[in-house]
């Protein structure tokens, strides 16, 4: 696997010394934000917003198979069993996207992101530790919560399109949801009668974010219809423009150029995600993380009330995904990609009360630009 780092002239003790120190960092560290909870589990808190989210728990789940801490896995996936799946009601079978730290539910509905990684990172347990009983069955539950997501009554995914929703129910999408890098994983190890449901969905994701990614600048919406056009739903509004979800479609593109370039069927979507990614990092070669600005997806900063630019909310986190990013660019934009690049590496993870998202989000760039982000080879 492509080791960016080491391209760069890093060497492979201080590129392992990083990766190690950052998720110690994260799980262990003086500003983690893993927890322990009831009945040995362990959480990963939204330090932002005080809650432990789907999206945290199976990022860290994934961080944990990626660096083999089985330990710490199965106390964040018997956390999210215990108290955040649902065995009753109109949504029985999702998982609740936010609980309190002490497993009481904030919500009844799911966050399909934190479904998909959860199969994600039980497909790569299973194979790097093995199955075991009950809810360590990994695989198992895998391709259970696959079932459920296509399934349900109320399902995770248009059936017609093959488009992700941003939740069940609604009619239009996240385009940080689509994680087509997953969805040909899942082709290929959950149950035969779907397998040829996820390949589609693969292709359907990748054609919808070149219509969603702006063409000029390479930025996604926050949420969009299945159109690709932005959707500024709310509260609060603004949800049309490129702010803090928006920035992994960009990584996610890098993700799927990493793992699936080489297949000959490719090459048209290596070519137009690799315009979207030059684009991006053009765009931000030359701007500091601290003048990151909130944008509206032709690049023009969003404005407040009172007539000044509104500053993103997670500045660690854009670069971190602007750097993973990188790993889809052509030629025509190696030098700004390796000024991004060099840049993140000398950026510490985040402190204080937003470093969660920032720091999952910096972890993943850290795993992807080191060659360890790959589920192949687990």
């Amino acid at each position: 696997m492509k080791n960016t780092f080491l391209d760069y002239g890093y060497s492979k003790e201080e590129i392992d010394n990083r990766v190690n120190d950052s998720f110690y960092a994260i799980f262990e560290g003086m500003n983690r934000f893993f927890f322990d909870g009831l009945n040995d589990t362990s959480y990963f808190m939204d330090t932002g917003n005080c809650d432990a989210r789907t999206e945290g728990m199976s990022y860290g789940m994934l961080m944990c198979v990626l660096m083999n801490r089985k330990d710490f896995f199965d106390r964040m996936w018997k956390f999210a069993v215990d108290f955040m799946y649902m065995n009753e009601g109109y949504m029985k079978g999702y998982f609740a996207w936010s609980v309190a730290p002490d497993g009481k539910k904030n919500a009844f509905g799911p966050a399909p992101d934190g479904e998909e990684f959860f199969a994600m990172a039980l497909f790569l347990a299973g194979k790097k530790w093995g199955d075991g009983e009950g809810i360590y069955n990994y695989t198992s539950w895998a391709k259970k919560i696959l079932r459920t997501c296509l399934h349900h009554e109320i399902p995770m995914w248009d059936k017609k399109s093959a488009l992700i929703k941003f939740v069940p129910g609604c009619a239009f999408s996240d385009p940080s949801y689509h994680l087509m890098h997953f969805y040909e994983y899942f082709a290929k190890n959950t149950d035969e009668s779907e397998s040829a449901f996820w390949s589609r969905a693969a292709e359907a994701s990748r054609r919808y974010l070149i219509k969603a990614c702006h063409p000029e600048t390479g930025m996604s919406p926050e949420y969009a219809n299945f159109d690709g056009s932005p959707n500024s739903y709310g509260p609060p509004e603004g949800h049309g423009d490129f702010y803090s979800d928006a920035y992994r479609t960009g990584a996610n593109i890098g993700l799927d150029v990493l793992w699936h370039s080489g297949a000959l069927q490719y090459d048209e979507y290596r070519n137009a995600f690799g315009k979207i990614a030059d684009n991006l990092i053009n765009f931000f070669a030359d701007i500091p993380a601290e003048a990151f600005k909130k944008y509206k997806i032709d690049g023009s900063p969003v404005k407040l009330a009172d007539g000044s630019e509104e500053k993103a909310l997670h500045p660690v986190g854009l670069l971190a995904t602007l750097a993973q990013t990188s790993l889809a660019c052509t030629p025509a934009a190696a030098k700004n990609a390796e000024k991004i690049v060099r840049r993140f590496w000398e950026t510490p993870l985040r402190t204080g009360e937003r470093r969660y998202y920032d720091n999952c989000l910096y972890m993943f760039a850290m795993l992807a630009l080191s060659g360890k982000y790959e589920p192949y080879n687990v």
